[in-house]
């Protein structure tokens, strides 16, 4: 018996090219790809080269018809800028892949790599893939432009403050920083009693003038002048210049208060202590430890001024301290300070150690004074006031010393000092020798008010190491949970966000 091999299945069939006789797998439109590519060009109707215009000093990108933005070399951004340019021409067809093809920075060319496809001869599906060149003009935008012609601002906030000390200004630079209202600035200028910040547009200097009157006791007025005026359109075009003056108070200096705007508070003493400067000027009374806040509006109606000059702070050691643990209230008086303790205190000053004269002062920093300590506070006693209220106030009303705070080692706290802070970028008159002694000042108010420390980012300084506690002197310190870790984001010439080269 003779077994047959099984049949082999049929080979599929395969038919000529109509145009050049090749054989080839049967399609809708009988023709091999070369001649149908000869025959029929999807990409026809669709630039093979196109412009895009660039910034040289800002480093953007139009976006007609008059946007500008920016864009990384081979980003997303940069793909959909050129993208848009030929958005018409690709409606036909329809878009597979689109990528860059690598060029050199310099060469103000930027090639694209797109690949389509579109429904031809009876139905058949053709795919392409062409380069699109783009030329890379230089073109000035309009904000440039501006800057060179030296006209380049359209409002200024102007922000003063009438003091020596510049606590309030460090503090409002941290918050500005925090909540990013730096970011519209044209340009930041300090000069010796305020900063003056230019923006393009009114509505940016409008926007940080509301954020001023939240954040600090101020007050503003505004104003414009007229650059031009076109008759045929009826169009103006104004400069804004915005004036806003912070209360002259700062923290740890002694006010005081007239008459009126003490009994208004529940009977305050008038000689007060600003302990905060937020949103409200906060005082206490370091005779009852009474605590009041002030707002810009009660200022203005009730001005008062600072006694005394910062560099006025004498040194005091105590020699005896009695903590008061109950205070009668007086009549109609306010609230208390749950976190300062009332204490009587005889101190000396330091430089007058080889003699015996002794001051007897109320103080609000009982819980951290004892016998022996450092403190730096005010002599009312040998000092002419001169002061429109003090003057005429009862001098049995006058304390002799007023004490404002702890003293510690400096250059001990400078060194163990593992955290910083952020500046902003500002152009600056003349440096004046006592600004960094100022500075040092708020960055020991940080480390001694937690309230302010709050509202303020502070960073970590990993070129300072941890030290141990076992040398400490008692002095304030911020602990490593409130620091923030400084990040320093970097990215290539291609940007972050950059599409993968073809090559």
């Amino acid at each position: 018996m003779e077994y047959l091999p099984a049949p082999a299945a049929p080979a599929q069939g395969h038919i000529l090219c109509c145009q050049c006789g090749v054989p080839i797998p049967p399609n809708p439109a009988n023709m091999c790809v070369g001649c149908l590519r000869a025959q029929v060009d999807i990409t026809e109707g669709i630039p093979k080269q196109g412009t895009v215009h660039f910034c040289k000093q800002c480093e953007r990108y139009l976006q007609p018809p008059g946007t500008w933005i920016q864009c990384a070399l081979e980003s997303r951004e940069l793909l959909a800028l050129c993208l848009k340019k030929i958005k018409a021409s690709l409606s036909k067809v329809r878009l597979i892949d689109a990528g860059f093809i690598w060029t050199e920075p310099h060469s103000k060319r930027l090639k694209l790599k797109l690949t389509v496809q579109k429904e031809v001869i009876n139905g058949a599906v053709l795919q392409q893939v062409f380069v699109v060149e783009y030329v890379v003009q230089s073109q000035m935008c309009e904000d440039c432009h501006r800057i060179e012609a030296k006209d380049f601002w359209k409002a200024v906030v102007q922000v003063r403050q009438k003091t020596v000390h510049k606590k309030t200004f460090y503090y409002l630079e941290q918050l500005i920083l925090k909540h990013r209202l730096h970011q519209n600035t044209l340009r930041i200028k300090e000069i010796h009693d305020g900063l003056d910040f230019y923006y393009s547009s009114k509505q940016h200097a409008q926007k940080m003038v509301d954020f001023l009157q939240c954040t600090v006791p101020s007050r503003s007025k505004s104003s414009q002048r007229l650059i031009s005026h076109d008759i045929h359109s009826n169009v103006y075009n104004y400069k804004s210049t915005f004036s806003v003056e912070i209360v002259p108070i700062c923290k740890d200096n002694v006010v005081c208060l007239s008459p009126k705007l003490a009994q208004s508070l529940g009977n305050m003493s008038q000689i007060c202590v600003c302990i905060r400067v937020t949103s409200t000027i906060h005082l206490i009374d370091p005779r009852t430890l009474q605590i009041a806040e002030i707002d810009g509006n009660t200022y203005w109606r009730h001005p008062f001024n600072s006694l005394f000059h910062p560099k006025q702070l004498e040194e005091f050691i105590i020699m005896d301290i009695n903590r008061v643990h109950e205070k009668r209230k007086g009549a109609g008086a306010g609230a208390r300070s749950n976190k300062h303790t009332l204490a009587e205190a005889w101190v000396r000053k330091t430089s007058e150690l080889d003699t015996d004269h002794q001051y007897f002062c109320c103080t609000h920093l009982g819980h951290i004074l004892n016998p022996g300590d450092l403190v730096l506070g005010f002599d009312l006693a040998n000092c002419n006031l001169n002061d429109e209220f003090a003057n005429k106030m009862n001098p049995q009303y006058i304390p002799d010393v007023v004490l404002i705070k702890k003293s510690y080692d400096r250059s001990k706290r400078q060194r163990r000092r593992n955290w910083k802070l952020k500046e902003l970028e500002r152009d600056r008159e003349a440096t004046d020798t006592d600004d960094e002694r100022q500075y040092q000042d708020f960055l020991e108010d940080l480390e001694e008010d937690e309230t302010i420390r709050k509202n303020v980012n502070i960073y970590r300084n990993a070129d300072i190491p941890v030290e141990s506690d076992t040398d400490d002197d008692g002095a304030p310190r911020i602990s490593l949970a409130e620091m923030l870790e400084d990040l320093h984001i970097s990215q290539d010439a291609t940007g972050g966000e950059g599409a993968e080269m073809l090559t």
